[in-house]
C-alpha cells in the first residue's frame, strides 16, 4: 500500500500543502501519474460524470486533457477537517476551436489513512471569456510560486 503525504489528521500547514501537491499534478496533465494519488476505488461526481476506480480516474483525466487545451489551474484551501479538505479552483483552456473559458469550481476531498483520496464531488461552470482577459500567464505545468493565487487576482 502506497502513502501520499501529507497525511490525516490535517492541520492548515498539511492542508494548503495537500492542496498545491494537487493543483501541480493536475497541471502535469498526466493522467496516469496523477490517478495514483486516489484510491483503487475512488468515488467521484465531476459534474455529470461519476468515476468508481482509479482507473476510471485516469480515463476520465485523459479524455478531459484530450478536450482542454492550454488547461492551466489554479486552487485554494477553502476549509478542512480531519481527513475531508475543500477547495476552491478555476482553470483557463480552450476548445478545438479557440474558444477560451475559465471554469470555476469547488470540490470536496475526503482521504483515507495513506493520504490517497477516496471520494471528490466537484462543482464546476464554464465561463467564455477573450483569449485577452486571459490571467493564467505561465508555461505549461506546475505554476511559479511567484504567481498570484485565486484571491490575489481578484477571483
Amino acid at each position: 500500500m502506497s502513502t501520499r503525504p501529507p497525511l490525516p489528521p490535517f492541520t492548515r500547514e498539511s492542508a494548503i500543502e495537500k492542496v498545491r501537491l494537487a493543483e501541480d499534478g493536475w497541471n502535469s496533465r498526466n493522467a496516469e501519474k496523477v490517478s495514483l494519488a486516489y484510491t483503487v476505488d475512488t468515488k467521484w461526481r465531476n459534474r455529470s460524470s461519476f468515476v468508481n476506480s482509479r482507473e476510471e480516474a485516469a480515463e476520465f483525466l485523459t479524455g478531459k486533457w484530450e478536450k482542454e487545451f492550454e488547461y492551466r489551474l489554479i486552487k485554494e484551501l477553502w476549509a478542512f477537517t480531519e481527513n475531508r479538505i475543500a477547495v476552491r479552483y478555476a482553470y483557463e483552456w480552450h476548445d478545438d476551436s479557440g474558444n477560451w473559458f475559465r471554469s470555476y469550481g469547488n470540490e470536496n476531498w475526503e482521504f483515507d489513512e495513506n493520504g490517497l483520496m477516496q471520494s471528490r464531488f466537484a462543482c464546476i461552470n464554464d465561463l467564455p471569456i477573450k483569449e485577452s482577459e486571459r490571467k493564467f500567464h505561465w508555461p505549461q505545468g506546475r505554476r511559479p510560486d511567484d504567481h498570484p493565487g485565486l484571491s490575489e487576482l481578484g477571483l
